[in-house]
């Protein structure tokens, strides 16, 4: 796996690619529905952006926490539960969002199945995990 810096150099080229090309990026994550997900610094306070792959789910958009596999849940999810209210981009679009994690159940299970159906290294990277990766709804907010 990628070390802390390169991740973040990668994630930076992705996020610059994103905001070029009105949500449309290629490489490792051609044709794969992404977004852009800016949260608040859990400690920093300072905002942070992580681009994520999604789930369409009538007018809410569902991300997924498995962190590349990795034991530890990551960085977005700490920020989110810490402070709920969000910044989405999708294609070329910009709204704010609250951030809904999902406990074990029916919607949960339900989205879970969803995406692992369309996108089953989810499932692998899950398996690494040694735990219950993060279901995350992002509801717009009007205004």
């Amino acid at each position: 796996m990628a070390g802390t810096d390169e991740r973040v150099a990668q994630n930076r080229e992705v996020i610059e690619e994103f905001r070029a090309r009105d949500g449309v990026v290629g490489g490792r994550f051609e044709g794969l529905p992404l977004l852009l997900l800016t949260t608040t610094g859990a400690r920093s306070g300072e905002p942070r952006v992580s681009p994520l792959a999604y789930l369409a789910d009538g007018g809410r958009w569902v991300v997924f926490g498995a962190n590349g596999g990795r034991t530890d849940h990551p960085g977005w999810y700490h920020n989110v539960l810490a402070e709920p209210a969000v910044r989405v981009e999708v294609g070329g679009e910009v709204f704010a969002a609250v951030a809904r994690p999902l406990a074990d159940g029916e919607e949960r299970d339900r989205l879970w199945a969803t995406q692992t159906g369309a996108l089953p290294v989810l499932e692998q990277l899950a398996g690494r995990t040694g735990r219950t990766v993060p279901v995350v709804v992002l509801e717009r907010v009007d205004g």
